[in-house]
């Protein structure tokens, strides 16, 4: 059967993050080169250091220097809802700019650039 778009999403965070993290096979964790790496390769306009080292920070709950998968998914809710916001704040990037009242019923799926699956 089909899978919704939210199944899939869930299934690629898991599997970005356990192909980051077994870079050091030894643990379950991001570190924080790990997370770097992830966020240069899979979210490009995240790109600035300063913004990866707030967002590891800000996640890393127990400041042990890594992330543990909850850990993790704190950065993605951060990284979607700043990617939510900037969707906002630009007028007229690719024409939908229909004043977003989120009554998402009008067919259009919003496909934001999930770059190449792997």
């Amino acid at each position: 059967e089909m899978k919704t778009d939210l199944e899939l999403a869930l299934e690629c965070a898991i599997n970005i993050y356990h192909h980051y993290a077994i870079r050091n096979p030894m643990d379950d964790y991001l570190s924080r080169n790990e997370f770097a790496t992830l966020l240069k390769e899979n979210a490009k306009p995240f790109l600035a250091d300063t913004y990866i080292k707030q967002l590891f920070a800000k996640s890393d709950s127990n400041h042990d220097g890594r992330l543990k998968f909850t850990e993790f998914l704190t950065t993605l809710s951060l990284v979607a809802i700043d990617a939510h916001n900037r969707s906002h704040k630009k007028p007229g990037d690719h024409g939908h700019d229909h004043g977003h009242g989120h009554d998402h019923g009008h067919g259009h799926s919003h496909s934001h650039g999930h770059g190449p699956h792997h």
